[in-house]
């Protein structure tokens, strides 16, 4: 799959004339809870030319494609990235941190992933991971019963809000991260743990049951970082220069 993602890159270089500066796995598989039968989500980064860059009007600022072998491929321009990436924007920021890295260009990965702390903004991230497990619980809960997959949509955003409390900071994109840390119990580590081995071997829209009592708990803590989120600071961010700087050097 690797040599496919790559190639499928090199392709879309050559048929928009672009230059990919990062490209990476995102969603479960960088996540790191993927079913036999979920999809490959490449997402990337890419610059025109200075010519693209010169022109009255904005051209599409975004490639998508998908292709065969459950593949989709979607990549952001370069100063679209970096507009998105001033305002802290979430989805972005974990592409950053995937674990999974196709191609690219590993100076530009260390450039933007240093600028990060800068630019994150806590009281934002508090807001998206806990309204992304809010909406996953009401929409996917039907009585005691939901697909393990979207289970797990509501765990992930809950922990990242856990660490955004303790941290100030970012969460890692990798699941297993934000199990291991200090303020994930030992009987929650229990529980997840043998969901991940569900998720395993299970297929996307298998379902598990939730007992009123976890259902509860789960309810509380969305609740919980509902109001969390007024205690949070956002430190000053540094400006466009350091973005404008970044956008020079890599447009061609």
């Amino acid at each position: 799959m690797n040599d496919r993602v790559i190639s499928a890159l090199c392709d879309l270089e050559s048929e928009f004339d672009v230059r990919v500066l990062l490209a990476v796995e995102s969603g479960s598989r960088a996540w790191g809870f993927a079913s036999p039968d979920s999809d490959y989500d490449v997402r990337f980064v890419y610059a025109h030319r200075r010519d693209w860059y010169l022109t009255v009007d904005e051209p599409r600022d975004v490639i998508e494609k998908m292709l065969p072998g459950d593949l989709d491929v979607s990549g952001w321009e370069l100063r679209k990235t970096l507009r998105l990436f001033a305002k802290c924007n979430l989805a972005l920021n974990e592409w950053i941190g995937s674990p999974i890295v196709y191609t690219g260009e590993p100076r530009f990965h260390d450039a933007i992933a240093a600028l990060l702390p800068s630019y994150f903004n806590p009281i934002a991230g508090m807001h998206h991971y806990r309204r992304m497990a809010q909406a996953a619980l009401e929409e996917n809960l039907v009585a005691d019963r939901i697909a393990i997959k979207k289970l797990f949509y509501i765990l992930r955003p809950l922990l990242a809000c856990r660490w955004i409390v303790r941290t100030n900071s970012q969460p890692p994109t990798e699941f297993a991260q934000l199990v291991a840390t200090e303020w994930v119990t030992a009987a929650e580590k229990c529980w997840i743990g043998d969901l991940l081995r569900q998720k395993a071997d299970a297929k996307e829209a298998q379902v598990v049951s939730l007992s009123q009592e976890k259902v509860a708990v789960l309810r509380a803590e969305i609740a919980i970082h509902a109001a969390s989120g007024a205690g949070l600071t956002a430190t000053g961010k540094p400006g466009s220069a350091p973005l404008d700087i970044l956008l020079r050097e890599w447009v061609r």
